[in-house]
């Protein structure tokens, strides 16, 4: 894929962008001509390629406020600043705190300055990058007599110089304490905090009043290194720390580097951290790096020293004398979406089919035309689209997929005059902007990840059903560019930064493009960050390329572990103790705030972190009891239930308590949803946790989507399989799911099978979309008929027939059984379709979801068979029997699917000419009738296209 000219549409597959910019279309706007040349901040040594923003250090080079400096850079254990002078530092472990315990309330360990490094006489205009890796950047000052160059980095003790035109100096805040003073190195305290200057071997410090120097024996190098400090520590620990410190004080780290490996039989992530080091003097190797709580509780193969560092994410941990470190962690799983195993029959299933039909004819219901509404509305297109598909509803599934299909079309086609709903390049920044944009996504390149996060998980789902659309040569190249924007997974693509949002070491996103803020860089929805993750992972598994879908499980994984601690602190050991607070709604450099940007809402505070709410975000219920704790404080604060994003809240409160949730919903069903929500999501969501339980993170699988619950100590195992061929799911603890294409099956304490029905991946392009190369359908066309897909999907109507629309509702008897269960028909209801002319989809199984109900008769199961006549000349020459269905004696619709298997099977498929196809039910057992719906809820696919 190559980008096209300076001007013009750029064609992408069958899609396009634009490199002229739209008229009215806003740049990153900031200092001097940023707009068109964000490397203005940048020195000639400084990395060539697209711009890093969205980081710590980012206002560094994309200056916002200030035109010389940048604003604080919180990189943890040290905050640093860049004046004239050189780098201040700041080493705060008392944490400033406001607001209220049941109010808005922040902490921040605020940058207080204990003293300014640099080059005696050093008075520079500005502070240039000169370079960055990983989680490292390098400031530059000049005046044009003195230059310094600084490396700093994420869990670097030490600060790294380099120095020309004089001495190297050191001007704190306060008369310092000097505790050690020996040659070459100098030990000393500013406000109670405690640093060691390094200085070459042969080299001394002088100290007069509050300026510290060294000649530096005229090699021009030095570190700086904070110690950790406790009100206990001695001198002679101190001593020693910066004597086992100082054996890689001149070590200076001059790169950093991640990779990370998914194993999917063990279902674990190893994430590798690299430094590369340079010896200034001697030939050693290693550093000193300090680990934030995600890393540390991970961390294999090594033991951190005490003591510790306090920092605004909690302790940070120590190795010494290392030059990487590996964290292992587990990947527990995602799903397309929660199963059905519980709303799929009786009452439960008339309720969601009602919510289903309310929602039907505009399943893809844009509130605002830019980037994040166009999103949102996807994000709920894509959900209706999976339950329905999980319950037999095609009606409502192509509905919205031809929704999803059209808008996604739409904005990924760049025509002529067109300017709006387009996504424009722009090669100065390195950076694909969607115009409308909003919230800063266009002149502060904020919250790409966000927006394009439910624009990449609605064409995952989408490309279960149309692979022809998702295909590179036709608009798969365009969801491809987005992920890239984002966060970059391919280092050697230079259009755009490696992993633009995610902030490697500290394990999350970031969401200001600029980061130009007091208090650092900051971000509150977390889990619309996990929604890009996991829209990676969906997509890359359904498109086949790995490379996106462990991506996405690399985000996924370190992120949620992340999530659990700096935005959940699920343990209670990383806010503060007197905050009062037991979750943020935002994570900020130096801290976190109880509060949003936008509202004051305990409902909205807590709940911008929930949403929104999908298959991937389980990792929300990784602790249930947290969960109820995080609910409990939301009605606290509120001072009621919540009274607006209910849906959000009990969506939430059921990954903790699904009956509670469940009861909330049937009390208050009359609420308003949430603009990303709908009723039919959130009462499938809570329904199915209801019977599911809780999350179990004690087993894993060799397959990324699946999911383990646990209810009153039995387990149910999940998986998805979207491809077009069976596959066989392990999980650790010896369970084996045998899962059919297009799938999910659930098995253990609840068993289920049902959704993708028509066969996931296999299903051609609905009728009604546009080719390759054909233009975007018209919003009037994608919300019309659902499209077809050559009379595969048939539906049990009225008169025996097998139908090829839904039809009327209404119910078929099947009689008592006969007394003999030989797996042979007795008495049975039939229902054919002759006169079809269909091709065999090799590979394909039949499939089928038929809604029955035995009342509160005991005893009963009812049992299928399919037959294939492929001429229409009398005569079966396929015929498959399926294991029968034992039904509960309870009034209600249960659901008798495909996934109880054939138990016998004769003959072989082929094209359907002029054939028929029968399906006959009966009684297998039992002393009472039973009873099928007819229409929607009852539907058999074809192998056939």
């Amino acid at each position: 894929m190559v980008f096209g000219g300076a001007t013009g549409a750029a064609p992408v597959g069958a899609g396009s962008y634009t490199e002229t910019l739209p008229a009215g279309a806003s740049l990153p706007v900031g200092c001097g001509d940023l707009s068109t040349n964000p490397r203005q901040f940048m020195t000639a040594n400084a990395p060539a390629g697209p711009v890093p923003t969205n980081d710590w250090w980012s206002s560094l080079v994309f200056k916002k406020f200030d035109c010389a400096f940048s604003e604080n850079l919180h990189a943890h254990p040290t905050s640093y600043d860049t004046t004239a002078g050189g780098l201040g530092f700041s080493y705060n472990t008392t944490p400033q705190i406001s607001g209220s315990a049941t109010g808005v309330g922040e902490y921040h360990y605020i940058y207080q300055e204990d003293f300014t490094a640099g080059v005696a006489g050093l008075n520079a205009p500005r502070t240039l990058v000169d370079g960055w890796t990983d989680w490292t950047v390098t400031p530059y000052w000049s005046d044009g007599t003195r230059t310094m160059k600084a490396t700093i980095g994420h869990g670097l003790p030490f600060a790294y110089f380099q120095i020309t035109g004089g001495n190297a100096q050191i001007t704190t805040k306060s008369t310092p304490t000097v505790w050690s003073n020996s040659g070459a190195r100098i030990g000393y305290s500013v406000a109670g905090r405690d640093y060691v200057a390094y200085a070459p071997t042969g080299a001394t410090w002088s100290v007069s009043g509050t300026v510290i120097t060294s000649t530096l024996a005229g090699r021009g190098y030095f570190s700086i290194a904070v110690l950790p400090t406790t009100p206990a520590t001695s001198v002679a620990d101190k001593t020693a720390l910066a004597t086992s410190y100082g054996t890689y004080a001149h070590n200076h780290v001059t790169g950093t580097r991640v990779s990370y490996a998914y194993n999917q039989n063990t279902s674990r992530v190893a994430t590798t951290y690299a430094y590369t080091t340079t010896a200034r003097e001697g030939s050693g190797t290693g550093t000193v790096i300090g680990l934030y709580p995600h890393q540390w509780r991970a961390l294999t193969g090594a033991t951190p020293i005490a003591p510790t560092y306090v920092t605004a994410r909690g302790t940070m941990k120590n190795l010494v004398g290392v030059s990487s470190f590996v964290t292992s962690a587990a990947f527990t799983g995602v799903l397309p979406e929660v199963p059905a195993v519980a709303d799929s029959t009786g009452a439960d299933l008339a309720t969601l089919n009602g919510y289903l039909d309310q929602v039907r004819n505009n399943p893809v219901n844009v509130l605002g035309n830019d980037t994040y509404w166009t999103g949102k509305a996807l994000g709920v297109g894509a959900r209706i689209a999976e339950i329905a598909d999980q319950l037999g509803r095609t009606d409502v599934r192509d509905t919205a997929l031809a929704a999803i299909r059209a808008k996604l079309t739409d904005w990924f086609t760049a025509s002529q005059g067109k300017t709006q709903r387009l996504f424009y390049y722009d090669r100065n920044w390195g950076t694909l902007i969607g115009y409308p944009a909003s919230y800063g996504s266009d002149a502060e390149l904020n919250d790409h990840h966000f927006h394009y996060g439910y624009f990449i998980a609605a064409a995952a789902t989408l490309a279960k059903f149309d692979p022809s659309w998702a295909a590179n040569s036709a608009y798969g190249g365009l969801v491809d560019l987005l992920i890239r924007d984002a966060n970059n997974y391919d280092r050697g693509d230079n259009r755009f930064p490696y992993l633009r949002d995610f902030d490697i070491y500290a394990g999350h996103d970031w969401a200001a493009g600029h980061g130009a803020f007091f208090a650092g860089n900051n971000q509150e929805s977390s889990s619309e960050g996990m929604n890009f993750a996991n829209a990676l992972i969906q997509w890359g598994q359904a498109t086949g390329n790995t490379a996106i879908r462990d991506a996405g499980i690399f985000i996924w994984t370190t992120q949620s572990a992340a999530i659990n601690e700096y935005w959940f602190d699920t343990r209670n050991e990383n806010f503060p103790s007197a905050f009062g607070h037991g979750t943020v709604g935002m994570v900020w450099g130096d801290g976190g705030a109880y509060a949003t940007w936008f509202s004051a809402a305990p409902e909205q505070i807590q709940g911008i972190n929930m949403l929104p709410v999908t298959g991937g975000h389980f990792y929300l219920g990784n602790d249930p009891a947290y969960v109820r704790s995080n609910y409990a404080e939301l009605v606290r604060n509120a001072g009621r239930e919540p009274a607006l994003w209910q849906d959000i809240a009990w969506q939430y409160l059921a990954l903790g308590d699904g009956d509670a949730a469940l009861a909330k919903f049937r009390a208050n069903s009359g609420y308003t949803p949430e603009e990303g929500e709908t009723k039919a999501h959130t009462f499938h969501w809570i329904r199915n946790l209801a019977a599911l339980g809780t999350v179990d993170l004690t087993v894993t699988a060799n397959h990324p989507l699946y999911r383990v619950f646990i209810k009153n100590g039995a387990r149910t195992y999940v998986a998805s399989n979207i491809t077009n061929a069976a596959l066989t799911v392990t999980f650790s603890d010896g369970k084996v799911l045998a899962v059919p294409a297009g799938r999910t099956v659930a098995s253990g304490a609840v068993n289920w099978s049902g959704g993708n029905a028509t066969g996931g991946g296999i299903n051609p392009s609905p009728s009604g979309s546009s080719s390759p190369s054909s233009p975007s359908p018209s919003a009037s066309q994608s919300s019309s008929a659902p499209p077809t897909g050559g009379g595969a999907v048939r539906y049990l109507q009225t008169g025996g027939v097998l139908a090829g629309a839904a039809g009327s509702a209404g119910t078929a008897t099947v009689v008592k059984a006969s007394g003999v269960n030989d797996n042979q028909p007795h008495s049975p209801t039939t229902f054919t379709a002759t006169g079809l002319n269909l091709t065999y989809r090799s590979g394909v199984a039949t499939a089928f979801g038929i809604s029955v109900d035995a009342g509160t008769s005991v005893g009963n199961a009812t049992q299928v068979r399919v037959s294939y006549d492929l001429t229409g000349d009398g005569s079966f020459d396929r015929v498959e029997t399926f294991r029968y269905f034992a039904t509960d004696p309870v009034t209600g619709w249960e659901r008798y699917t495909d996934g109880v298997g054939q138990i016998t099977t004769t003959g072989s498929f082929g094209n359907l000419a002029n054939g028929t196809v029968k399906v006959e039910i009966w009684s297998a057992i039992g002393s009472a009738a039973s009873t099928v719906s007819l229409g929607a809820l009852s539907t058999v696919t074809l192998p056939y296209q």
